[in-house]
């Protein structure tokens, strides 16, 4: 069997190739459904894209990579997309999109698109073998207990990387880049909860507290999750990016509130108050009183010194920890790190070294911050391989 082109994954990044790629293609996955991390995301709502979406909230060795493909297939294009499926959609915060309805209906969407420009799905498909003789790719296929040795024109290579295993994550992506002689980038686990050996904070499991989480390389103000293992929420997830082993991260209990000049003003209207009271006004409860094992939170307000009162805020806005590690894979929203874009075209995805290769998504070492920015890629990066392969065969 000979197709134009083969792409492997059914992901965000693979069906949005096979939108564009041209009639003939076949797309391939070894799951039962397509576009499994779709349907999980957002709660089930799908964050599809992001509004605010710039070229600085993306990681990568090279920092300019991404800039063409989200250049030329914007947020607003995936818009445009979505409205003319008639899809709800609704903005949280932040710029981040979500469906009104279930993610499901952005997986369907992208089977009608792929239906309509002639892409043929194959799910429950293995890859047993892989190569090339210098002008066409064959593949052999695992599929219904058979092995089908189908030829291509031309090889997507949309499989992800390695976060949620138990979806069927597996670096295969890297293996074909090894395979075909591109190097692969560090990879590590990234937008993934951090934990601390002693877990420190399984007291205040399940607290929430808006904060500014920061290292030197990054900072971000969003919702702060203590859990049963550490740290978790937003804030976390987004510095996790950022953070290495050995590494610290600050913590600022209150970047919006100016605890120094409410302090100064209680102490001469509400002194009789206690101070564990006081910042329970502005805390959760449970945080004051993990706090309270930490520092001297003892005492009313009037007791406290213009000193103290700089100790407490500086403690409360500079609160250093050490991770020791993060809940890994399993939880990882995104992998950090890819086939390294050295070897590939910033406007096709295609591989500098052997004509009609291509790698898209999370397979790449582009890897954007939570809140959409990784579903962008997706689309960015599958329409800029999907365009180059149709041109090429025009």
């Amino acid at each position: 069997m000979h197709v134009p082109t083969l792409i492997l994954g059914a992901g965000a990044a693979g069906m949005m190739a096979a939108c564009r790629a041209g009639a003939g293609t076949l797309v391939i996955d070894h799951a039962r459904a397509p576009g499994e991390k779709i349907r999980i995301s957002g709660g089930g709502r799908c964050n599809f894209t992001n509004t605010r979406c710039d070229f600085h909230q993306f990681l990568g060795q090279n920092r300019h990579f991404h800039k063409s493909a989200l250049s030329r297939y914007t947020p607003w294009d995936f818009i445009d997309l979505v409205d003319r499926h008639r899809i709800a959609w609704h903005e949280k915060t932040l710029g981040q999109l979500f469906c009104d309805g279930k993610a499901t209906q952005i997986v369907d969407m992208l089977r009608a698109e792929m239906a309509a420009a002639g892409a043929e799905l194959w799910l429950q498909t293995a890859l047993a073998d892989l190569t090339h003789d210098g002008a066409r790719f064959t593949a052999v296929l695992e599929r219904d207990g058979a092995r089908r040795r189908v030829t291509a024109d031309a090889l997507v290579v949309a499989t992800g990387g390695k976060s949620i295993p138990k979806m069927g994550a597996t670096g295969l992506a890297y293996d074909i880049a090894h395979q075909f002689g591109h190097d692969v980038t560090e990879t590590r686990p990234a937008l993934v909860p951090l934990t601390f050996s002693d877990n420190p904070f399984a007291g205040l499991s399940g607290v929430s507290v808006k904060s500014r989480v920061h290292n030197e390389a990054a900072s971000f103000d969003e919702a702060l999750l203590f859990t049963h293992r550490g740290l978790s929420g937003p804030a976390i997830l987004q510095i996790s990016s950022y953070w290495r082993e050995g590494g610290t991260i600050e913590l600022d209990l209150l970047p919006d509130t100016p605890l120094a000049e409410i302090l100064h003003d209680q102490r001469q209207s509400h002194g009789r108050r206690a101070l564990t009271t006081e910042l329970a006004r502005h805390l959760p409860a449970r945080l004051v009183e993990h706090l309270g094992g930490l520092y001297d939170l003892t005492g009313n307000v009037a007791d406290l010194s213009d000193r103290r009162i700089d100790a407490l805020c500086t403690a409360l806005g500079q609160w250093r920890l050490t991770p020791t590690g993060s809940e890994g894979y399993r939880t990882a929203e995104v992998t950090l790190g890819g086939v390294d874009t050295g070897g590939l075209s910033s406007k096709t995805m295609m591989s500098k070294t052997v004509p009609g290769l291509y790698f898209i998504g999370e397979a790449v070492d582009v890897t954007g911050w939570l809140g959409g920015y990784n579903f962008q890629w997706a689309w960015a990066s599958g329409v800029a391989a999907g365009r180059a392969i149709a041109a090429r065969a025009a």
